[in-house]
């Protein structure tokens, strides 16, 4: 679902109007075609196996790889990176990124320090960031945390600075303090933006967490993959494929249940 569409749905439920979410069964309904479609080139042989492994083949992989313990073995150490890198950037953001938008002073500091550090590829951080802090935990969440921050930052400040005007001088005009502007109008506006920010993190959290467990892990969903494409086992590799993309789906979910209640919460 997309941004826009996501957001309709919560000011809609939010004002008991008719759930305007498109139809489940479209949904799976795409995603079964695509599956089906797939094994069936595959099983035609129009390519080898070994380039293109039926899906039936990869959903057997998983379950053998869940079965003998070692896809939780890859998976615990990147979901706990995920995590944590997640955490710390998001955290930052949205406090580097409320300061920027409330305080000119601290606006003037900030804004250039990230127009500065977003244009560089995060990944390409990671040398220099392993030389600081080692090559264990530490240096695989900073990065992932540095690239976590700027879409945070970037969403909290211009959701925080798009609140409607009107509302703000309405709230001034009746004795609002500056606080209370900021608590009433200034972040029920932002939340929708924000949280799409949040969204783009994990995202860019997931890019990140593969690029450097493939440069510096021996365990981890990016190192599986890396090693499963070295020894041409392309089911194995798909199969950690479809754990990335289970990822990003829990984690769109989770943020959007979020959303809705903390939405719900401050109305």
């Amino acid at each position: 679902m997309s941004t826009q569409v996501h957001e309709r749905v919560v000011y809609a439920e939010a004002r008991g109007e008719p759930d305007l979410r498109p139809h489940t069964y479209l949904r799976v309904a795409a995603v079964a075609v695509l599956l089906l479609a797939w094994e069936a080139v595959s099983r035609a042989g129009i390519f080898p196996r070994v380039f293109l492994p039926p899906p039936s083949a990869v959903v057997v992989e998983l379950w053998r790889m869940a079965a003998s313990g070692d896809l939780w073995r890859n998976v615990q150490p990147s979901l706990a990176r995920i995590l944590g890198g997640f955490a710390i950037g998001s955290a930052a953001g949205v406090a580097l990124g409320t300061l920027a938008a409330v305080s000119v002073r601290a606006e003037a500091v900030i804004d250039p320090l990230v127009a500065l550090a977003y244009p560089i590829p995060k990944i390409a951080l990671l040398p220099l960031i392993i030389l600081w802090l080692g090559i264990g935990e530490a240096s695989k969440i900073a990065v992932i945390a540095v690239g976590a921050f700027f879409p945070v930052f970037i969403s909290t400040v211009t959701g925080l600075r798009g609140a409607n005007p009107s509302l703000m001088r309405a709230a001034q005009s009746l004795g609002a303090s500056r606080w209370q502007i900021i608590q009433k109008v200034m972040i029920p506006s932002a939340l929708p933006v924000v949280f799409a920010g949040l969204r783009l993190a994990t995202g860019m959290s997931l890019l990140l967490v593969v690029s450097a467990e493939m440069i510096a892990a021996t365990r981890g969903i990016g190192y599986l993959i890396l090693y499963a494409g070295d020894l041409l086992q392309t089911t194995r590799l798909m199969a950690g494929i479809a754990v990335l993309s289970v990822f990003g789906l829990l984690s769109t979910w989770v943020l959007r249940w979020f959303e809705r209640m903390v939405v719900r919460g401050v109305e």
